[in-house]
């Protein structure tokens, strides 16, 4: 049944997927893929449709105002025992998680965030009152990171913020070979030695940016994950789907090493407006000798800075040491958990993670004294 809309105040409004949403007849172009798909409805579409398809706890938290959406808070409901949680719709595929906003975060988006939060805290629909909310990983400098902390407190639960993980990144500042005078001799020496050894021996290179061939595309990159140190991935359909959809939306660029028509290595990159991310990488063991990841970042980086145009490329997750010999820079990506003092659960859990940080900043405290 279509929900009523309130045309003159705000209202919130929940669903339980996207295609709901969509079926409601809102104008949802603003939360359609940017800088990056994971900003976007189209990101949590293909999470829920791909990873979790039956889980009854994926709820949309929307604020409606004068008929239109104007924040949109995707979750997950979860029972882990006697613990009920309010998570972010995230999992290890998420590089950033955010609430999506119509437009930049002012007083009344931060308004509606505020509202959004205490609508999941306080859904009649779920059994059982949660004690804990996490969502994660953010952007710590971000506007969404601190509506989200501001927007827990107001509604008397605990917020502690915690670190994710380091991001790499590389802030483009010049053309390729501009680029390429400012990173090592080393990686230099590499990429004109095994370029010239790989095109020696039948050596192709391939950006699928669109649907041609797309399903062909998808068999290669397979084929090499499969063949690559890499363990198998728990939500097989997750990649192909993804790929399928940055396909449709212009932003897909996968790479694809060969040599004689086999496959050797694969990438898989998302190009947004004026930002590329690398989001899944791979070679063949049995070709290591053509360092075939080396090379293949080397001609999609290329690509995504000539054609492209990008002002950013991201490198996601992790401090990988070879990330750094790519990317320029380093920022991190937070989290934030919250407890609710009113539930007995949450009470114990917020005194626990108390006790657990006072103790490691007394240990830092007599480190840095000793040391």
């Amino acid at each position: 049944m279509k929900p009523s809309i309130d045309m003159s105040a705000e209202k919130i409004l929940t669903y339980p997927d996207v295609d709901s949403i969509i079926g409601a007849g809102y104008d949802l172009r603003a939360f359609t893929p940017r800088e990056s798909i994971e900003t976007s409805l189209d990101w949590f579409d293909l999470l829920q449709k791909n990873v979790f398809p039956a889980d009854a706890g994926v709820r949309y938290y929307l604020a409606i105002r004068n008929g239109e959406v104007k924040a949109l808070l995707p979750v997950k409901h979860a029972q882990n025992g006697f613990i009920a949680s309010v998570d972010a719709l995230a999992n290890y595929y998420t590089s950033l998680y955010t609430p999506l906003v119509a437009q930049t975060i002012d007083a009344a988006s931060n308004q509606s965030i505020h509202a959004l939060i205490e609508a999941a805290a306080n859904d009649r629909e779920i059994r059982t009152a949660p004690s804990v909310m996490r969502f994660a990983p953010m952007d710590i400098d971000s506007p969404a990171y601190a509506a989200l902390f501001e927007a827990l407190q107001a509604i008397g639960w605990k917020p502690f913020r915690f670190l994710c993980f380091g991001n790499w990144f590389l802030e483009v500042d010049s053309d390729w070979e501009g680029y390429l005078k400012k990173r090592s001799a080393h990686l230099r020496s590499t990429i004109k030695r095994m370029n010239k050894k790989f095109f020696a021996d039948g050596g192709n290179f391939e950006i699928a940016s669109d649907m041609t061939d797309i399903e062909n595309k998808i068999r290669a990159f397979q084929q090499v994950y499969s063949a690559s140190w890499k363990i198998p991935e728990p939500y097989p359909e997750f990649i192909p789907a993804l790929i399928r959809r940055l396909a449709g939306l212009g932003m897909l660029r996968l790479g694809i090493a060969s040599i004689k028509g086999v496959a050797i290595a694969a990438q898989l990159w998302i190009a947004g407006d004026g930002k590329a991310s690398i989001y899944k990488v791979a070679y063949h063991e049995n070709y290591a000798p053509y360092s075939p990841g080396t090379i293949l970042t080397s001609h999609v980086l290329q690509h995504v800075i000539e054609q492209d145009g990008v002002r950013e490329v991201d490198f996601l997750m992790g401090d990988d040491k070879y990330k750094q010999i790519w990317m320029s820079h380093r920022r991190e990506r937070w989290g934030i958990v919250a407890y609710n003092p009113r539930t007995f659960v949450g009470l114990a859990l917020f005194l626990k993670e108390s006790a657990w940080r006072e103790i490691k900043e007394a240990k830092n405290t007599i480190a840095k004294l000793i040391g």
